[in-house]
C-alpha cells in the first residue's frame, strides 16, 4: 500500500493559476478570431454602422456576457475534461498532484463536472474565494469544492510516515 500527501494550499494555488493562464489563452485565441471575423465582415460591407455598434452600451453588454458566457464554458470544457480523463490537469502534473476521490480511487466525469460546479460555489460565486481558502485550513487539504464532489488533492510523490490517504497498489 502506498500513501499519498494532500496537497497544500499554494501548490494547488499554483497549479490553479497555470490552468487559469492555459484557460486564458485559449479564450484570447477565441475572442481574437471572433473580432477578426467581425472587423472584416464589417469592413466587407462598405458601412460605418459597426463602429456605431460598438459604441453602443447595449451592444457592448451582449459582447460582455458573450465573453462570460465563451470563457465560463472554456473554464468548465478544460477542467471537466482533465479532471475527468486523468485526475490532472496540465497545472497539476507540473506541480506532481492529482485529483482522486476521498477513498483514493480515480473520479468520473461526472465527480469532475461536480467538482468543477464547485468552483462556483468555492468562490461564491465570483465574488470572494472563501472555497479555495478554505484547504488551506481543513485536515484533508479540501476545499468547498472537493467536499462537494468527494475529491481530495494529492501529491503524487510517495510519503513516508506522513497523514495522507492510502492508495492500494493493486485494484482488485
Amino acid at each position: 500500500m502506498t500513501i499519498y500527501k494532500f496537497a497544500g494550499f499554494w501548490r494547488r494555488l499554483i497549479a490553479f493559476m497555470i490552468d487559469n493562464t492555459i484557460v486564458t489563452i485559449i479564450f484570447s485565441v477565441f475572442c481574437i478570431i471572433a473580432a477578426t471575423a467581425y472587423v472584416f465582415g464589417a469592413i466587407s460591407s462598405n458601412s460605418d454602422a459597426w463602429i456605431v455598434d460598438l459604441t453602443d452600451p447595449t451592444s457592448s453588454f451582449s459582447i460582455m456576457l458573450m465573453s462570460c458566457l465563451l470563457y465560463s464554458v472554456i473554464m468548465f470544457g478544460y477542467f471537466t475534461y482533465f479532471h475527468g480523463a486523468t485526475g490532472r490537469t496540465p497545472g497539476k502534473m507540473l506541480l506532481g498532484l492529482q485529483v482522486v476521490s476521498a477513498d483514493g480511487a480515480p473520479i468520473s466525469f461526472g465527480t469532475a463536472f461536480l467538482r468543477t460546479v464547485g468552483y462556483l460555489v468555492s468562490s461564491l460565486l465570483f465574488t470572494f474565494p472563501l472555497g479555495f481558502i478554505w484547504a488551506a485550513f481543513d485536515k484533508r487539504k479540501q476545499g468547498w469544492h472537493d467536499k462537494i464532489a468527494g475529491t481530495v488533492v494529492i501529491i503524487r510523490e510517495q510519503q513516508n510516515n506522513t497523514v495522507g490517504i492510502s492508495i492500494s497498489e493493486n485494484p482488485n
